[in-house]
């Protein structure tokens, strides 16, 4: 006599349905975030857009935006990685006021920020006196100093979201690994990472999209410098003292590339999704 089959439900069909409460205010939630959007796209001067996204100033925007935000992208995988293990997983004192130290940027003021990173690098700062007058070295006001500013802003984004995927994957997988004799940097490579790396494509995702909008720490620290530092913030910034039209096509430009960033590069993994 064969058993019948029984169907596994997923969390999708569990049959429990949301409290009609809820609804109320995740719809205001939503349209706190659409609408304001939509107010952009019935301002905007749709036969004129063309032009007004396809101008010298805009084009020097965009490419210095892109560029400037992969480059501040990787330098938080390159450097925010190895933080958040050592968050994650080091057995050491102070990792506490080092998690508050590395988290402060979120809740700074970004022109905060930036002035700390002018007082810092400098002609008179700290770091920045000894390498202008060791190598004649100057960082503010260039394109280095929008790298640095955006990585700034952007690198707790990668390393919360990569310190929840490695406290989430746990240690019993790299214990297993010691076990059979794999030392710590192997078990590191072959077992941690693979485990991590939708924490890891999520945390750049989002670092990226924080780069790609940063304004108060360039400003403050790169200035505003067609070419050179004047990444597309800046330029709405800009433009809404001399025209509006402007600022509104490259606003929507901006909406438009970090939608797609999102949608593109975020992993299904980290949305639920199967």
């Amino acid at each position: 006599m064969t058993r019948p089959a029984i169907r596994r439900s997923d969390d999708h069909d569990t049959g429990v349905g949301l409290p009609r409460l809820l609804w109320v205010p995740a719809a205001l939630a939503f349209a706190l975030i659409a609408l304001p959007v939509a107010g952009l796209a019935l301002r905007a001067d749709w036969p004129r857009l063309p032009e007004l996204l396809l101008s010298e100033s805009a084009l020097d925007a965009l490419r210095l935006s892109l560029l400037t935000a992969a480059v501040s992208t990787a330098l938080c995988v390159v450097l925010g990685g190895p933080l958040a293990v050592v968050l994650a997983r080091g057995r050491v004192r102070g990792l506490r006021v080092l998690r508050s130290a590395v988290l402060l940027p979120l809740v700074l003021p970004p022109v905060v920020g930036g002035l700390a990173l002018l007082f810092l690098l400098g002609r008179t700062g700290l770091v920045g006196r000894g390498l202008d007058l060791a190598f004649g070295i100057t960082v503010p006001f260039t394109t280095a100093s929008v790298v640095l500013a955006q990585t700034f802003v952007a690198l707790p984004f990668l390393v919360v979201s990569l310190e929840g995927a490695l406290r989430t994957a746990g240690r019993r997988y790299e214990a297993v690994a010691a076990t059979l004799g794999a030392a710590p940097w192997l078990a590191f490579r072959r077992v941690t990472v693979p485990l991590v790396l939708p924490g890891l494509a999520s945390g750049a995702v989002l670092a990226f999209a924080r780069c790609l909008g940063e304004f108060g720490a360039t400003i403050a620290f790169a200035g505003s410098l067609q070419g050179t530092t004047r990444t597309l913030p800046l330029l709405v910034y800009l433009e809404r003292e001399s025209d509006v039209d402007a600022a509104v096509a490259l606003s929507l430009l901006l909406v438009v590339v970090a939608v797609a960033v999102i949608t593109i590069a975020r992993p299904r993994t980290v949305e639920g999704l199967r």
